[in-house]
């Protein structure tokens, strides 16, 4: 597989690193009509939105809500994913369910139950999330486990401990997780699709797909307010593909050095 050059995830990370950094110093929850849908500046680098607010600003604070949820679902993901790899059987018939349910689906089901919010887009999301990392898991624990050097490994007395820990985990685990990184733009994706669609964070706040929603009526004339969340979302999904595929390949490595350690 093609790895990408370190400098690809690294310029990716700096830009959004930046600008959301450059966004947490300001104030999004300050309105001055006086510059409602004033072009990019340097007083406001991203322009502003109808009420004036600075589009860094709301861009900035909303990645704490947009990424940040993300990344926790992905962990939860992961982290269910790794223990439901190892019992395939028990969870087959929730994940024909969860793969076959949109998120969009979900957002409705969870917010007729718990109301519109940020909490209830995480557990729409969460919910259907799991099972491609499940699968691929459970797919990687029965590959490990079939290979010939666990055999060999139980031939001479190794415990079922220490071949959970030092060898199917180790091979399964970093796998596993550069898929979960992969799937991060995309369940950040369905986190602003909610939140464009009404269901996830209310306004005042700035979730990156509210500031979708928002930007709407006044897209042709101050389109800087769309184009903002718009490619910020881009830059998480290249982040996120440029940086697993720069670290694939590491795992077959690192199981080959587990390998040679003796019992």
């Amino acid at each position: 597989p093609v790895r990408a050059h370190p400098a690809v995830p690294a310029a990716l990370f700096a830009v959004l690193a930046v600008t959301v950094g450059w966004g947490l110093l300001r104030d999004p929850y300050t309105v001055d009509t006086a510059v409602r849908l004033a072009a990019p500046s340097w007083a406001h680098p991203l322009g502003t939105d109808a009420l004036g607010r600075d589009v860094l600003a709301r861009l900035g604070h909303g990645a704490a809500s947009t990424v940040g949820t993300a990344a926790a679902i992905c962990l939860v993901g992961l982290v269910t994913a790794l223990a439901l790899g190892f019992l395939p059987g028990v969870a087959a018939g929730a994940s024909d369910i969860a793969n076959a349910l949109p998120p969009v689906i979900v957002g409705i089901l969870v917010a007729a139950a718990t109301g519109p919010g940020t909490g209830g887009a995480a557990l729409a999301v969460a919910l259907i999330s799991w099972p491609a990392l499940s699968a691929h898991a459970a797919a990687l624990v029965q590959e490990v486990r079939a290979s010939a050097f666990l055999t060999a490994q139980r031939a001479v007395g190794a415990s079922p401990w220490w071949i959970l820990t030092r060898h199917v985990l180790p091979s399964v685990a970093g796998p596993v997780a550069r898929h979960a990184l992969l799937r991060l733009p995309g369940i950040a994706l369905a986190l602003a699709s909610l939140g464009f669609l009404g269901l996830g964070a209310q306004p005042p706040a700035p979730e990156w797909g509210l500031l979708l929603d928002e930007s709407r009526a006044y897209v042709e004339r101050a389109p800087w307010a769309a184009l903002a969340p718009a490619v910020a979302l881009a830059l998480l999904a290249g982040l996120a593909v440029s940086g697993a595929s720069y670290t694939q390949g590491r795992g077959p490595r690192s199981t080959r050095q587990e390998a040679g350690v003796g019992v």
